[in-house]
């Protein structure tokens, strides 16, 4: 079984997902793999160089600073970039899948996993959510970035309104996570 863990930026999903893997499950990060392949995989790194140029990448890693800069500015770009990388992200979901067997319970951890279309990947959904202040404060006091830079890519993002009713739990992460969710997700494994 699958299960997706989604939430806006700085909602907690990073969290949750490292209680899922203390606990022993194993968790798919989307952001994390998407770093790699964008990095490691070919095909990917020869079409963001055809998209941003060849100065994109230095010394192997690309420039994720600038790519941030470019694409939440101009929404035109960020879809170019995304119909590129989740392609290549699910493909490697896919095959990472694979490992398990059927009657497994696996995470994939993703912020735009119905932007992504990584939801048709799952069985069930969890959508973690915080208030947009809180989250803004997380992701300003962990990314270093400005107000205005969290805002950039909150706009972004599917608003949790949409996610609710496309979710199977919610958990709201304003004081922290629940003491009891791991309860509430293991349930799925019979």
């Amino acid at each position: 079984m699958v299960i997706g863990i989604t939430g806006g930026i700085g909602s907690g999903k990073s969290t949750l997902s490292e209680l899922i893997r203390k606990q022993g499950y194993p968790v798919y990060d989307t952001d994390k793999e998407t770093r790699r392949l964008q990095d490691e995989d070919e095909i990917l790194v020869q079409q963001i160089k055809s998209l941003f140029g060849e100065n994109i990448y230095a010394d192997g890693k690309l420039n994720r600073a600038e790519v941030a800069v470019l694409v939440f500015n101009n929404p035109e770009l960020l879809q170019k970039l995304t119909a590129m990388v989740h392609p290549a992200v699910k493909h490697d979901f896919i095959k990472w899948k694979g490992k398990f067997n059927s009657e497994d319970l696996i995470f994939i951890e993703s912020a735009v996993l119905f932007e992504g279309g990584f939801d048709q990947l799952t069985n069930k959904i969890i959508l973690v959510t915080a208030s947009e202040d809180i989250r803004i404060q997380r992701v300003m006091k962990r990314d270093k970035i400005s107000r205005e830079q969290v805002l950039s890519r909150i706009k972004n993002q599917i608003p949790d309104t949409e996610k609710a009713p496309k979710s199977d739990i919610i958990i709201n992460t304003n004081q922290g996570l629940p003491e009891d969710i791991m309860q509430s997700i293991v349930v799925w494994q019979h």
